[in-house]
């Protein structure tokens, strides 16, 4: 062999001690130009969830569950304010918690076309609404993605992350400088458990307790099968005051100022044995933080002090028809729309403004453990 097949890098690897041939291989898989302008350093956002954090994944399927119609999106910047099939009229808390954090792009839909090559390691998301812990939860907007497919979907990233960076690299890039979040949950009471009509046979056979220790025996599968594909940073929000959305306080003829018990009820007992369950993934997989985002009590801070941030209101909902919250019908060309979107902590029927998320998303950057546990997300990112 001469001098310069000798010392060209795949021989060099060749010759290489077998510990150090999958290093060396992984470098040689690197192509400069598919990393071309990526700065590894920002780290990823790789989204999971439902409606709340959707980015337009349910855009590209055959769904009754969607928002890429108008006005939905019309204060999103990056768009022009044309709908991109984010359920608000902005930002999502994702999107805003991304941005702050430094990093470059919003993560795009895994179901877009574009989300290919280099683009996937500025993060993906995976959230689709109506999707749920549990698979059969939306089953009334026909299609979604549930957890567990959202995590199917992360498997396909995770193989490519490895073509792009090599195998030793896409880990550490996983493990050191990527956030995965998880906002999941309120489906499963509201589109599953207490869905009316659809969900009377359920009730009858399964406790709350039992359909809530159903739903964290699923995450706890979910969430070991993300740490298994190299995750490692999660902060994973608990569910919200669902009982004081417009849609509960309109459905139930409720004043401005009262919330639904049982809906708030169970997600309550959801919450407790979800921080328990986060505690237990910490302690029992080497490497792994777990952080808790208690977005009831910051969901419920607003809704309570509304006035205090600047909101006139807490329980209509900016756009939508239909009692006297406006919550029945979602929002869409036909609907009613407030002249100051930002005056309203609720969106629509369901969803909070791009103003509501963005106060929600500084305490979950910067707050204290009253509301992020046991460190904020601007620590979990420096960790």
């Amino acid at each position: 062999m001469d001098k310069a097949k000798r010392n060209h890098p795949y021989a060099r690897c060749r010759a290489l001690f077998l510990g150090f041939l999958v290093v060396c291989l992984s470098y040689w898989s690197v192509k400069a130009d598919d990393l071309a302008g990526v700065d590894l350093n920002k780290g990823a956002s790789f989204i999971f969830g439902d409606s709340l954090v959707d980015a337009g994944n349910n855009n590209y399927l055959p769904t009754l569950s969607r928002a890429n119609i108008r006005p939905n999106g019309i204060d999103f910047k990056a768009s022009g304010g044309n709908p991109t099939g984010r359920y608000t009229n902005g930002r999502t808390i994702g999107d805003i918690v991304g941005e702050m954090l430094g990093q470059p792009n919003f993560a795009a839909p895994f179901l877009a076309s574009n989300t290919t090559g280099k683009a996937i390691l500025y993060g993906v998301n995976y959230a689709s609404g109506g999707g749920g812990i549990l698979n059969g939860t939306g089953r009334i907007f026909v299609n979604r993605l549930s957890m567990d497919i959202q995590v199917d979907y992360f498997n396909i990233t995770r193989k490519q992350i490895d073509k792009l960076l090599g195998s030793s690299r896409a880990k550490e890039y996983l493990g050191k400088t990527s956030i995965f979040s998880i906002t999941i949950g309120a489906n499963d009471f509201l589109n599953n458990y207490m869905l009316p009509v659809l969900s009377i046979g359920a009730r009858i056979t399964e406790t709350p307790e039992a359909f809530i220790n159903d739903m964290i025996s699923h995450l706890r599968n979910q969430l070991t099968r993300l740490y298994q594909l190299d995750a490692r940073k999660f902060v994973v929000a608990n569910v919200g005051p669902i009982g004081c959305i417009p849609y509960q306080k309109t459905i139930n003829q409720l004043n401005q100022d009262e919330c639904v018990e049982l809906p708030n009820k169970m997600a309550k007992q959801y919450n407790i044995q979800l921080k328990g369950l986060l505690t237990e993934l910490t302690q029992n997989l080497p490497g792994s933080t777990y952080v808790y985002a208690n977005v009831y009590d910051l969901v419920m801070e607003l809704i309570t002090n509304y006035d205090k941030y600047g909101f006139t209101t807490a329980s209509q909902a900016c756009c939508g028809n239909g009692g006297q919250s406006a919550g029945i019908i979602p929002c869409g060309p036909t609907s009613s729309m407030c002249d100051n979107r930002s005056s309203h902590v609720f969106w629509d029927p369901y969803h909070p403004s791009e103003a509501a998320n963005l106060l929600l998303a500084k305490q979950l950057l910067d707050g204290p453990t009253k509301y992020i546990s046991p460190m904020n997300l601007r620590q979990l990112r420096d960790l």
